[in-house]
Order: C-alpha cells, then sequence, then structure tokens
C-alpha cells in the first residue's frame, strides 16, 4: 500500500487493523561519474515499494535528500542540515503516529543518515510515541555482499552500481565504469583515511578523486536482482517481525 496512491477512507481501514509503516529516505548526492545523484533514495524507495506491495504495509513517500555535506565538493549535491534533518523525520514520523502507527522502519540507503534516524528512533522510544528502526539494505545481506564482489566499496561501488543496473539501467553510463574504478579508490580496507589510528578525512574527495569506491566494473544487473531479491526478503521479514512484536516489550526497560 503506497499512501499517495490511496484514499482517506481506505487509509482509515489500514490503521485500523495495522500500526506498521514503511518511510524511505536516501540522499540526491555524486555517486561517481556512472550512477545517477538520486542513486540512495531509488534504491530506498524500491525496496520499500516493493515489500509494501508483498505485505501489505503502508509505504510513505520517499525522503530524497539527506545528509550529505561530505561530498558536497561535486556538483549537484544537496544536503540537508543534520538538526533540520532529524526535526524533519521526526515530525514526519509523529505525523504518522497521530493515525495509529506506533512501529517505523527507516528504508535508509545513505550511510550519512544512520547516526540521525538512529536518533530519532531513541528521541520517539523515550517519549514512547513510537519504535522507530533504521536499516540499510547491504547490512542486512554482508555475506552476499562481499561473494558478490572482488572489490567492494561503501559507496558508488560495484554493489550500488549492480542495483541501478537492475533497477534503473536508463540511468547507469556504463560507459563510465573503468572510468568510474581508474579515478576513484578500486581497493578499500579499514586502513583508508586513518593516521596513527585517528579518521584524518572529512569528505569523500579526500579518499577518492572522483567520490566513488571498489571495482564497478564487477557489477552487473543480473547480480543487482539477486542482491535485491535477497535484501527484499530480510525486509519483509523484519516487518512482520515488528507488527508481531507487543509494543510494550519494545518500550525503554524500566530504572534499576
Amino acid at each position: 500500500m503506497y499512501l499517495p496512491d490511496e484514499a482517506w477512507p481506505d487509509l482509515a481501514s489500514y490503521f485500523e487493523s495495522e500500526s506498521l509503516a514503511l518511510v524511505p529516505l536516501g540522499s540526491t548526492e555524486q555517486h561517481g561519474p556512472h550512477l545517477p545523484e538520486g542513486t540512495d533514495h531509488l534504491i530506498a524507495e524500491a525496496f520499500a515499494r516493493e515489500v509494501a506491495d508483498r505485505t501489505g504495509f503502508l509505504c510513505t513517500p520517499t525522503v530524497t535528500i539527506g545528509v550529505s555535506d561530505h561530498h558536497l565538493q561535486f556538483p549537484g549535491t544537496a544536503s540537508a542540515d543534520p538538526s533540520a534533518f532529524r526535526d524533519y523525520v521526526e515530525s514526519i514520523t509523529r505525523s504518522l503516529t497521530a493515525h495509529g502507527i506506533d512501529r517505523v522502519i527507516y528504508v535508509n540507503a545513505h550511510g550519512g543518515n544512520v547516526t540521525h534516524l538512529r536518533e530519532v528512533g531513541r528521541r520517539l522510544r523515550n517519549d514512547e510515541a513510537a519504535y522507530a528502526v533504521e536499516w540499510m539494505w547491504d547490512e542486512s545481506i554482508p555475506d552476499t555482499v562481499d561473494e558478490a564482489f572482488e572489490h567492494n566499496g561503501p559507496h558508488g561501488g560495484p554493489k550500488e552500481t549492480a542495483l541501478i543496473q537492475h533497477l534503473h539501467p536508463d540511468l547507469v553510463h556504463d560507459d563510465r565504469l573503468e572510468e568510474a574504478r581508474d579515478g576513484g579508490l578500486a581497493e578499500v580496507d579499514d586502513r583508508i583515511g586513518r593516521t596513527h589510528g585517528s579518521r584524518t578525512f572529512y569528505d569523500s574527495i579526500d579518499n577518492s578523486e572522483n567520490g566513488v569506491f571498489g571495482d564497478q566494473t564487477d557489477a552487473s544487473a543480473e547480480i543487482g536482482a539477486e542482491l535485491f531479491a535477497a535484501a527484499s526478503d530480510e525486509l519483509a521479514a523484519l516487518a512482520e517481525w515488528l507488527a508481531d512484536q507487543d509494543f510494550r516489550d519494545l518500550m525503554p526497560k524500566e530504572h534499576v
């Protein structure tokens, strides 16, 4: 069920029987020379819509701009102030609680949003207004992702390339995959950007000239379809699990 497509009497029927909503969030930011700037929010929306169709749970419109100040050196990147982003997401969620939603899955596809969504979830839980959790597709199937690529990457790499090749092939510049690999940082490990144990970088360009990581030539639409199916299964299972929980069990424990 996609909220904007429904009339209010039908939504009222949903709220009478269900209390869970999927809220997709991403970013509008550079993803190298080969992928669209909407990569993250396109991925988040695809997962949320797929699982909403599969389970019948409610899916809201997508939050398309996130916290992306670490990509501002590249043309087109849009970024929300972190506190404004948190307040906006919290206000959206609280509007859902007015209709009876008390559990939310933030279907998130942008790493820069994670800590802020966790903070929003903590605020809502501490107020006992709702139980909201953040979900990222690649973290739900880490072994599958790692096995798919020799040189994976955290941003604009083969995993995101493969998903967009599957979901929106017309938006991928396949003729630039080698350029993306050769102009970025193909091999990534935990030592990148660290000096004597300190993270001595703030922006993606500090570690990658074109802002992307991994070997994009490893990607294919076929791999993207496999990753999409596997992660969709995980999100559907999470939604079903969360819907079955007693709300009181999700709230903060008593002080000891």
